[in-house]
């Protein structure tokens, strides 16, 4: 494109050089935009550290390590809206868990967690109980990490408002897989393009949406909501079930036999959780 500016007067010089400026601001206005909108659809990234424990002397063992050395160590290098969580379960469950929810703005902040991680590990001090576990007597039985990308319907991970008091407010883990990953990715699609949307008409405060890119039991979705009680999740839940918009969207062919097994875990967070 090529204009041919006159400059033949004091007047005309003027006006050329605010014509050239708005036409440069023009020109420049479609990258700006699309810049704008690429930073407004990032999507973070979430790592769930899952504690598996045998007894309640490990999981307390876990929890004060969390509390005192982990936590406040991923805090000083700017990680933020950390979740951790205890599972809901009676005494004698075999699989006693600790959930940690780590909010990460790229994949490289992996790395980050892991040096972290082993720093912490090098406190024979603070996290001395954890760190020097005999191998007869360890702090935990398993420990696995997942690794997720947020779903384009909800980018980032957020800090709800449940209500209720702490100690009764339920934080629902669920996961969902798939028996081939063209399955899973429909199912994906679905929670993009309307279950999410449904989820947050009916007030199920949900943290995060997300895609397990890295995990134990892939082709596999997660995702985190949160209520007030138990009672107040029934509720959500038996309203879901009947809201005609759920009905006709699980109804439709493309959405068939797209979740082969839902994992379903009961949490609550400990009192020092960002979320």
């Amino acid at each position: 494109m090529t204009f041919l500016i006159p400059f033949t007067n004091g007047k005309s010089r003027q006006w050329s050089f605010a014509f050239l400026l708005l036409l440069s601001c023009f020109l420049l206005l479609p990258g700006s935009v699309l810049l704008a909108q690429k930073k407004a659809a990032a999507r973070e990234y979430i790592a769930l550290k899952i504690y598996h424990a045998a007894s309640a002397e490990q999981l307390a063992t876990i929890d004060r390590y969390l509390q005192a050395s982990l936590l406040p160590t991923l805090e000083k290098a700017g990680f933020r809206k950390i979740g951790v969580f205890s599972a809901i379960a009676n005494d004698t469950a075999a699989d006693k868990k600790m959930v940690v929810l780590i909010p990460m703005s790229g994949l490289a902040r992996l790395e980050t967690i892991a040096a972290l991680t082993e720093n912490t590990l090098r406190d024979t001090v603070i996290a001395g109980e954890y760190t020097k576990a005999a191998h007869n007597q360890p702090a935990f039985t398993r420990l696995e990490t997942v690794v997720l990308q947020a779903f384009a319907g909800m980018p980032t991970v957020k800090a709800p408002a449940p209500g209720g008091s702490r100690e009764e407010q339920v934080y629902e883990l669920r996961s969902y897989e798939a028996s081939s990953e063209a399955l899973y990715l429909n199912k994906v699609k679905m929670f993009n393009e309307g279950e999410v949307q449904l989820f947050d008409r009916l007030g199920f405060n949900a943290v995060f949406y997300g895609k397990v890119i890295a995990g134990s039991r892939m082709p596999n979705l997660m995702y985190m909501t949160s209520f007030a009680s138990k009672a107040s999740r029934d509720e959500h839940w038996k309203a879901f079930g009947s809201d005609p918009e759920w009905k006709k969207m699980s109804a439709l062919p493309e959405y068939q036999n797209n979740v082969s097994k839902i994992d379903i875990t009961f949490l609550r967070p400990t009192a020092y959780s960002k979320l």
